[in-house]
């Protein structure tokens, strides 16, 4: 279900315009994750529906080089009043390539991967201690399983029987140097999420009503969705491309890539 007051096509449109967002910042010098932050929009947009629930929900995006999404994903809901666009990048503004608490709406800084889990385990372990609701979401990508980090986080979440935690991976398939089966493969990653004592969901990634839907039950354990997702989503030119992982285009084809966004 959906927050009372969002539909779902409200949902789809902010998607669209953080894609759009998100091919803006890949037009700044810098260039940005390009590839990764389009695989993730749809659940940063569904996340950050279900935060907007004011119960103490707190999204912490741990694949931080998607921080392009995370800024777009911040401003289309609302959380964050100024366009990231065309400050993302520059010097002297706090848009940089992996996110800070200097940025409104992002409470934990992101980079070095496989930290975000960990801090969405003490958010919600934290919540529950004092008595608080919410939950603690954390969106890590595929790739980022290869961080023994994410392990150790999850096998305290499942010692403390964190009910009202929730750990959406984007299964885009790629990373930095390739293809996550070719790099370090994930087989029966929904079998390894129960063994460590998650109940398990799988998801189309883009179907953000399903994603959104995930996102409101609170079972008795910690919850791991698995978003499959495609890298590049929404720009025919770079999807399921490898080499969109990270992206400078200029104004000219971030304006034809922007007409392909539906």
């Amino acid at each position: 279900m959906t927050r009372v007051g969002t539909s779902v096509e409200v949902l789809r449109e902010q998607a669209v315009r953080a894609r759009r967002l998100v091919v803006d910042m890949a037009a700044q010098p810098t260039g940005c994750h390009l590839g990764g932050s389009l695989s993730v929009v749809d659940i940063l947009v569904a996340a950050f529906d279900r935060a907007a629930e004011d119960d103490g929900t707190e999204v912490v995006l741990s694949k931080g080089h998607a921080a392009a999404a995370l800024y777009a994903a911040l401003h289309v809901s609302g959380r964050l009043a100024e366009n990231p666009a065309p400050l993302y990048g520059l010097a002297g503004h706090h848009y940089t390539g992996h996110p800070s608490p200097a940025v409104p709406g992002v409470r934990f800084p992101t980079g070095s991967l496989g930290h975000g889990v960990p801090y969405a385990v003490g958010w919600a372990l934290a919540r529950r201690l004092s008595g608080g609701t919410g939950l603690g979401i954390a969106v890590t990508g595929d790739g980022e399983l290869q961080e023994g980090l994410v392990w150790e986080a999850c096998q305290v979440a499942a010692a403390q029987r964190l009910a009202n935690l929730v750990v959406v991976v984007d299964r885009n398939g790629g990373q930095n140097d390739g293809l996550v089966a070719d790099i370090s493969p994930l087989p029966d990653l929904g079998a390894r999420f129960a063994a460590f004592g998650f109940d398990v969901s799988e998801v189309d990634g883009h179907d953000i009503g399903a994603v959104r839907a995930l996102l409101d039950g609170v079972g008795s354990r910690p919850h791991a969705v698995i978003a499959h997702t495609v890298k590049g989503k929404g720009v025919p030119p770079v999807e399921g491309k490898a080499g969109a992982h990270y992206v400078t285009i200029d104004a000219a084809r971030a304006a034809k890539w922007k007409r392909m966004i539906r």
